[in-house]
């Protein structure tokens, strides 16, 4: 398909350099931005056939079939109503939204015209998290009782991210999205959030947003996720995510450690990895920083499903959920307080509640724990049901 791309900075060359990887078929044709010397750089780059400063053009250029919005946030609305203005297929960066209410306008808008919403949430497609969802689902850990996803890094590369007016916020809004998506995953995106408790607070940069924030997500089903999201930490970019369940748990590590070390007096130069601050001492390269964080997967799902009439994995209602979340987020760090998380349109699970996650060892009694000793005897934990009396009982080797 050939493909009008919105933006011309940083995520709009990731986007443009996996698209164009591996002999893909899908190319981009035309890029728009507001500078013309950054559109003419970006088409002279990349060897495509047109550029423009006009949305408007790139949008209805008679060619485009698909539109990618690399664009900042406070565009996004824009440029997706021109998409279902013009009937061409969109898909956007994250956050869809700076807000619910923006996000739902773009969800609607998309599903009037009746076109291709796809949400390009790119950490919801590494190779290590497809693998840990697969096997969640396969019911490899029991039930999901909690998920942790941290992003952290020194802070975002452009002007408009540190613009609370132009972003719809700081690091919640530009990380959180992130982190709030990947545990829906893990616990199920049919389980309803319900409430928030967070904090946040500025404690680095002279700016009116947040860079730094703690979360907690309460989940219909008892489930919490938690995000931890920073502009402060030092280092590079930090990346990981666990997930407990009651038969098992999973540990990432997506970017910092990937497993590749390189130590070098500084000599040299050149590129290590996205957000590394340092050129020199023991260094973290990634090897193909795309795969890394799920590019590839990414537009190979969107295509395939553009293509074969289903929904991607990550969707325009998606977005609009996570943005929700996100609202109650923001304001919990003003209130101190959880928060609710207001859905104006949930299409998943109703009228969940919290199972009982108790297991009975025998008709009186429940199971605490079980747990073999190192002289090889059994203990089990046991509760009476009826009076409530905490025992052990123990199985000696032998018997």
């Amino acid at each position: 398909m050939k493909i009008a791309m919105l933006g011309s900075g940083f995520i709009a060359r990731f986007y443009t350099d996996t698209l164009h990887a591996q002999r893909r078929e899908d190319t981009i044709h035309v890029v728009y931005s507001r500078n013309e010397n950054n559109a003419a750089r970006f088409a002279k780059d990349y060897g495509l056939p047109a550029h423009t400063t006009d949305m408007e053009e790139a949008v209805n250029h008679p060619e485009v079939e698909v539109v990618i919005i690399a664009l900042p946030n406070h565009q996004h609305e824009e440029a997706v109503l021109a998409c279902a203005g013009a009937g061409k297929h969109v898909l956007c960066t994250k956050p869809l939204g700076r807000n619910a209410k923006e996000a739902k306008t773009m969800l609607e808008a998309v599903e009037k015209a009746g076109v291709f919403g796809g949400y390009l949430e790119d950490l919801c497609y590494t190779p290590k998290f497809l693998k840990s969802v697969k096997s969640i689902q396969g019911g490899s850990l029991g039930k999901i009782l909690w998920t942790k996803s941290r992003e952290a890094h020194p802070g975002p590369h452009s002007d408009w991210f540190w613009d609370k007016e132009k972003s719809g916020g700081g690091a919640i809004i530009d990380l959180g999205c992130h982190c709030v998506e990947i545990g829906r995953n893990f616990i199920g995106k049919d389980v309803k959030p319900l409430e928030v408790m967070c904090w946040a607070d500025t404690q680095v940069h002279p700016i009116d947003a947040e860079d730094h924030a703690i979360g907690l997500v309460r989940y219909a089903n008892g489930a919490i996720g938690q995000f931890e999201v920073s502009w402060t930490f030092r280092g590079g970019m930090d990346l990981r995510d666990e997930v407990m369940g009651t038969e098992g748990t999973i540990w990432l590590n997506s970017f910092l450690r990937t497993g590749f070390e390189m130590f070098t007096t500084g000599k040299g130069t050149g590129y290590v990895a996205e957000k590394a601050e340092s050129d020199s001492g023991w260094l973290f390269p990634v090897g193909d920083e795309a795969h890394e964080l799920g590019y590839p997967h990414m537009f190979t799902d969107m295509f395939d499903a553009l293509e074969s009439g289903r929904e991607p994995l990550e969707t325009f209602y998606d977005g609009y959920v996570v943005n929700a979340i996100l609202d109650a987020a923001l304001l919990s760090a003003e209130t101190r307080q959880w928060e609710p998380v207001v859905l104006e349109d949930w299409r998943g699970k109703t009228g969940e509640t919290a199972a009982d996650g108790r297991q009975k060892y025998d008709d009186a009694h429940y199971l605490i724990k079980r747990e073999v000793l190192p002289n090889g005897d059994e203990k089990l934990i046991l509760k009476h049901i009826a009076t409530g009396e905490v025992i052990q009982k123990v199985k000696q080797a032998s018997e």
